[in-house]
This record gives C-alpha cells, structure tokens and sequence, in this order.
C-alpha cells in the first residue's frame, strides 16, 4: 500500500489511525486539490492559535473534541461531527480523552497557525 491514496485506491481510516500513535502529529493521507486531508490523535489542550488565511474542518471520528473559540460559546463535537472555524477566529481544541480526528485544510497549513512554538511541525506523510 502506498503511504497516499491514489485516485483508484480506498483509504480505511481505522487502519490508518491504527499506525500512529503520536499525539497532536498530523498525518497526511490524501491531496484534494490545493488541500490536504490529514489525521490526528488528540489528548489535553493544544495552544490557542488562529489561521488568518484560511478555514479549518474537523471531524471527529472517535472520542469527544472541544473546540475553544475566543469570544464564543465552546463547540464539543463526538463521533461524526464537523465543525468548521472560520479563519482568523482563535481557537484552542481540548480533548479530555483521547480522539480521533480528520482535518482538511489548504497544503501548507501549520498546526499552530499564527502562535507558533515548540508544538509547530508540519504535517507527515502516513506510511
């Protein structure tokens, strides 16, 4: 199996998710245009950061996500659930447990957007 989808080629999300471990590493799993389709595992609180260029979705595949919105009511998501924030809207995600998600967002897109610091990687190829 190549470590990226091809256009004739199905990619399981629980198997994927089964090849990592690391917390708060995005994993890149496919290309859609000019964005990247990427998974991540989540535990605890992440920095608060916003993306002044661009929206950012997740979807929750497993687990339980809070979503902090500076100046907004928190958006809590479980499996199945999206949410999209906007871009240049500061946001801290929070999960009590650990989570499984899916985030699409343009390539190049850096995990702590605008905050930088020490938990600033760009995403990985999922081999």
């Amino acid at each position: 199996m190549s470590d990226m989808c091809g256009p004739d080629e199905a990619v399981n999300l629980a198997h994927r998710l089964s090849l990592f471990n690391e917390l708060w590493a995005q994993k890149k799993i496919a290309d859609l245009n000019d964005y990247e389709v990427k998974l991540a595992k989540l535990k605890g609180e992440f920095v608060w950061h916003s993306h002044p260029e661009t929206d950012e979705l997740f979807l929750v595949l497993d687990g339980r996500l809070t979503i902090q919105l500076r100046g907004r009511a928190d958006v809590v998501l479980g499996p199945g659930e999206l949410f999209v924030v906007p871009r240049g809207v500061e946001h801290c995600p929070l999960a009590e447990e650990e989570t499984a998600i899916l985030l699409l967002e343009p390539a190049g897109t850096l995990n702590t957007g605008d905050a930088g610091g020490p938990l600033t990687r760009p995403a990985e190829r999922l081999t």
